[in-house]
């Protein structure tokens, strides 16, 4: 347990570094970084999505409502500052976390 708590640390260390740089340069382009998208219910031609973005020093969620006949809407909101979402997401989802930290790690190269 000790080896998985060490390594959880390090992660959300290294989670927290790549947001910054990823904050800095969403602050030089003025365009935000989707983390991640991930359906969450799905009826017939309508859809309820959740989508991650980074933005410069924030991290939004936002629950979307959209497709079919559906007028598209923001159902939730949710905003955390650099700080405080990696602890956030490990807690929500291992597998969110580590596709976040894939993707930015991509896109920072």
């Amino acid at each position: 347990m000790a080896k998985q708590s060490t390594l959880d640390g390090w992660l959300l260390v290294h989670f927290a570094d790549l947001l910054k740089k990823g904050s800095l340069i969403v602050g030089k382009i003025n365009m935000p970084i989707v983390l991640y998208r991930k359906t969450i219910e799905r009826e017939d031609n309508s859809y309820e999505e959740e989508v991650c973005t980074l933005v410069q020093d924030y991290v939004i969620i936002q629950v979307v409502t959209s497709g079919g006949n559906v007028v598209p809407s923001f159902n939730q909101q949710l905003v955390f500052t650099i700080e405080k979402f990696p602890d956030w997401l490990l807690r929500k989802s291992k597998d969110l976390l580590q596709e976040s930290v894939d993707l930015l790690e991509e896109k920072l190269r």
